[in-house]
């Protein structure tokens, strides 16, 4: 009986053992086990570590029964981005980076430093990337090929950051997104950057030489980590083989060269929080567009930006960062409270501010553009659905506006003001009022209403655009008009009766006090992709009524 046990046991370890080599094996080169995206991510931004240059990199792999430490005396650390982004059940994996202080540097004692990194099957010749061209490469596995030298110069690399995916793009000044894919992991890729950080100098807003403003207003694009998946695409025939982000992105790119916009405002779930793990990758790819066409961009956040490893708060602040963004955190507001992931957050949101567009060569006001967070889900367990803007929001709102109109004033035209949010204000339900444009599902705004299309009113907002409801594009008056941007992007639901995914327009002229409004979308069965239910709502700063039809 005991050598039956015996045996039983020998066996049952000796089966535990090859499926756990097996698991650990498929999910090394697959990662096929259970999917854990958001949990023990750590999500740092690159650290600036001043005089300092990169003497070596590696690439770390452990499993999750160890902590892939590093040396630090030594010099190294650990970027803080699991290259399975959490999806891999038994392994994480790490690119470690080794650094030196400028004035420590002796090449006396073998120091060298990094001047160029390549991620390739093979080996770069010695002529190829920066620093001298009689140095080889040396492999650091993986595909990771270094190029060192013992002098330093203006091409040593300063910094190392991870992204992901093959449609990953590099946005920030001074940094270089490295061609190949390390093979481990959910297709991460090295960004280098050279020298010092760079702040980009904020662009000043003004209207253009006609004293024109043209905005073109973009929401729910729904980009992920990665290429994304196509939902309910137009027309049906281009599901099969159909990516997300690039058909968005492109997409979006038609649009700003057709429209030129002077100015472009991003109405919230740029980013969607399930499929983007790494949100870095996915915030970078919203931003190329503006930023290589050098459009000056504002956001707002929508209640998908932040299922991933950022707040709010930090996602704003990684947004101001860029070059072209005119993304502001805004002041914290409210109570500390903690949202759906359990992290501490203001209970005001984040991206709570105001732009002032001047008038063109002049000194005064011409426009105001607010834009308020609408948060997400509610906090407060006794209210179900959706949050609402809070009375202290409506507050800073009307004390801004306040504040403001004595400048305003000065202005020897008539000063206009719009304002932006994601979800939509429960007056968007609203029956039996004049509506221009398509109601093609239910509104999804807050069953508490706080009273803030009164406090826009009192203002003098004469429009208001929210995202959120991504197949409803309609504009519906009530002492103000209230629009719908449309859903831009293929990773968001789409659906109802054949919804085109869409951009809305406004152009403001300011000698006339005119705003007028229009739609583009990305396909049409009728071939109509000019200019949809174009609209003037204000002229003479007087709201107008819905066009006959």
């Amino acid at each position: 009986m005991s050598r039956r046990i015996i045996r039983t046991f020998i066996k049952v370890t000796l089966l535990s053992c090859f499926v756990g080599g097996f698991l650990y094996i498929l999910d090394t080169r697959y990662s096929v086990l259970p999917n854990r995206v958001h949990s023990g991510i750590h999500y740092l931004l690159p650290e600036h570590h001043p005089d300092t240059v990169i003497t070596d990199i590696n690439y770390q792999q452990c499993t999750r029964l160890s902590s892939c430490s590093v040396d630090e005396a030594a010099g190294w650390a650990r970027i803080e981005k699991d290259v399975f982004l959490g999806s891999a059940w038994w392994n994480h994996g790490f690119i470690t980076i080794q650094r030196k202080g400028e004035k420590e540097f002796t090449p006396e004692k073998g120091d060298k430093v990094i001047v160029d990194i390549r991620v390739s099957r093979i080996r770069p010749e010695a002529e190829e990337g920066a620093g001298d061209k009689t140095v080889e490469w040396e492999s650091r596995g993986n595909n990771i090929w270094i190029k060192r030298q013992d002098k330093l110069i203006d091409a040593a690399v300063t910094a190392v950051d991870v992204l992901f995916g093959p449609d990953a793009v590099e946005v920030r000044e001074g940094w270089q997104l490295k061609e190949g894919i390390i093979p481990a992991g959910l297709n991460p890729r090295l960004t280098i950057r050279r020298g010092e950080p760079i702040t980009p100098k904020k662009p000043h807003i003004q209207m253009n030489k006609n004293h024109n403003l043209k905005i073109i207003q973009v929401s729910d694009l729904h980009l992920s980590t990665g290429v994304g998946k196509c939902r309910d695409p137009q027309p049906p025939e281009t599901a099969d083989g159909c990516e997300a982000d690039p058909r968005t992105i492109d997409f979006l790119r038609k649009m700003l060269d057709e429209e030129k916009p002077d100015i472009a405002v991003l109405t919230g779930d740029q980013i969607n929080g399930d499929t983007a793990p790494d949100i870095q990758t996915a915030l970078f790819k919203f931003a190329e567009p503006f930023i290589s066409r050098k459009i000056p961009f504002a956001t707002i956040l929508g209640n998908h930006d932040d299922e991933g490893p950022m707040t709010r708060k930090q996602i704003m602040e990684l947004t101001a960062s860029l070059p072209y963004s005119i993304s502001q955190v805004g002041p914290d507001m409210g109570p500390m409270k903690k949202d759906s992931h359990g992290r501490e957050i203001y209970e005001g949101g984040a991206g709570n501010y105001l732009i002032e567009v001047m008038a063109h060569n002049r000194e005064h006001s011409a426009i105001t553009l607010y834009f308020l967070d609408t948060h997400s889900y509610s906090l407060d367990e006794n209210v179900d659905g959706y949050d609402h803007i809070k009375p202290y929001q409506i507050e800073w709102f009307k004390e801004s506006a306040k504040s403001l109109k004595e400048a305003h004033n000065k202005y020897s035209f008539i000063h206009l003001n719009l304002a932006f949010i994601h979800i939509p204000l429960p007056e968007y339900r609203l029956e039996n009022v004049p509506i221009v444009g398509e109601r093609r599902e239910r509104v999804m705004a807050p069953a508490f209403n706080s009273g803030f299309k009164e406090a826009l009113v009192d203002a003098g907002v004469m429009a208001v655009s929210a995202g959120h409801d991504h197949a409803n594009d309609y504009c519906l008056l009530d002492g103000l008009w209230m629009c719908y941007a449309g859903g831009s992007g293929f990773g968001g639901y789409g659906g109802y009766k054949g919804y085109n995914r869409r951009i809305r327009m406004w152009e403001i002229d300011g000698d006339a006090a005119i705003i007028k409004t229009w739609k583009r979308v990305e396909w049409d069965r009728q071939g109509r992709y000019g200019r949809l239910d174009e609209q003037i709502v204000v002229r003479g700063a007087k709201i107008q009524p819905a066009p006959s039809k």
